[in-house]
């Protein structure tokens, strides 16, 4: 009997040629097609894992699960990577790997497999995933250790096999797309001295062609999630999208960086991500206006951890699930509201306020109705420099 694997599909010419490449070792496949908003046909995706030989497809709509139950825990936290990258592409592999797994034990398979290369930080999002949710079943990665050294050889061997291998001129760009934003990479970008060309954008205008007339927008946080734009209620998916399509009319979003990715190599990343920027800028901003000052100084640390467990792969460990109760204890009075100025690619605070909000602006004015006690302020200053004297 043939052993069975499971293997996450997405129809791309990569795991397109696994499926018959591992019918030839003697593997039985089934495939799993994880909806995240990237786009495209599914049903049509489906069937070409048919086609291509998978004895059973599943295709699962994980958009929701993606907003609610990891990126807006990573929002919560203020999770950036290296301070600019808000983790929407690598967000999406502990869901689709966690459904994977969870479809293995359920089907009785004796693998699961992927289609990423030794060189990049999914493999390790998804094995880590695979051994803490399945560590009985066997890990094939196909594109580590199969025979084909290009795409083209890897269309021949499609072309052999009769899996349908759409012929068309390939974007120099490596492009991975969900709901919650958008990474590009290759080509003249692997250059970090090239400016990135406007063809690799599709979520965000150029500033240069934005409205010369500024947008103002307000967002409505409770317990630090989005509810609100503009007094209008959304539901966790249509915030994300509604904020993609304002803040992309404006050109807000893009991040050019250097980043250290988790194999130990430089790598130079393009994202799209205008929801993202948008709401970890009003956050924050609201954190400033509610959370006490050593609370507000100490988040930080944490915040910097969190952002690199998501990197590293480590969504489903303790310490992990230890700093989602941290964040949630922050954010019991993150309830406000947030003005932001979008223009240009400028995405800018311009109000906030909360029924919990620690500003008193009795203490703060220098006008009328000010009732700070500047007298205590000798005292204080003088034992403030006490330990410092010789």
């Amino acid at each position: 009997m043939a052993k069975k694997v499971v293997l996450a599909y997405s129809g791309g010419l990569d795991t397109s040629c696994i499926i018959p490449w591992l019918k030839d070792k003697g593997y039985e496949t089934i495939a799993v097609i994880g909806d995240v908003g990237q786009g495209g046909d599914f049903e049509k995706v489906k069937e070409k894992a048919l086609k291509s030989g998978a004895t059973k497809a599943y295709c699962l709509n994980l958009q929701k699960e993606l907003i609610e139950d990891y990126a807006f825990l990573a929002l919560k936290a203020g999770a950036l990577y290296e301070g600019k990258y808000n983790l929407a592409c690598a967000l999406s592999r502990p869901v689709i790997a966690k459904h994977q797994a969870e479809i293995a034990i359920k089907e009785k398979a004796d693998a699961l497999a992927h289609g990423c290369t030794g060189k990049g930080n999914d493999q390790v999002r998804f094995e880590t995933t695979f051994r803490l949710m399945a560590p009985q079943l066997e890990i094939i990665a196909p594109v580590r250790i199969w025979e084909f050294k290009t795409r083209e050889e890897e269309m021949d061997y499609a072309k052999k096999k009769g899996v349908p291998v759409a012929v068309t001129k390939k974007s120099p760009y490596s492009i991975d797309t969900n709901v919650y934003g958008r990474a590009i990479e290759c080509g003249i970008l692997e250059n970090p001295w090239n400016e990135p060309p406007e063809d690799i954008y599709a979520l965000t205008v150029s500033p240069l062609k934005a409205p010369n007339k500024p947008t103002y927008i307000e967002l409505d946080f409770v317990k630090g999630l989005p509810k609100k734009i503009n007094g209008k209620s959304y539901g966790s998916v249509e915030i994300v999208k509604a904020l993609n399509e304002i803040g992309g009319k404006n050109g807000v979003g893009r991040v050019d960086m250097i980043e250290n990715r988790l194999v130990g190599i430089k790598s130079r990343e393009n994202y799209e991500n205008p929801a993202g920027t948008i709401l970890h800028t009003a956050l924050n901003d609201l954190e400033s206006l509610v959370l006490d000052r050593e609370t507000l100084h100490y988040k930080p640390q944490l915040s910097q951890k969190y952002a690199e467990m998501i990197y590293y792969g480590l969504w489903f460990t303790p310490l992990k699930e230890q700093l989602d109760a941290y964040f949630n204890k922050v954010h019991e009075n993150t309830t406000g509201t947030v003005r932001l100025k979008l223009y240009k690619g400028n995405c800018t605070v311009v109000g906030r306020k909360s029924p919990y909000s620690r500003y008193k602006e009795k203490l703060a004015t220098y006008g009328k109705g000010d009732v700070f006690d500047q007298k205590l302020a000798a005292g204080f200053n003088a034992l403030w420099a006490t330990p410092f004297m010789k």
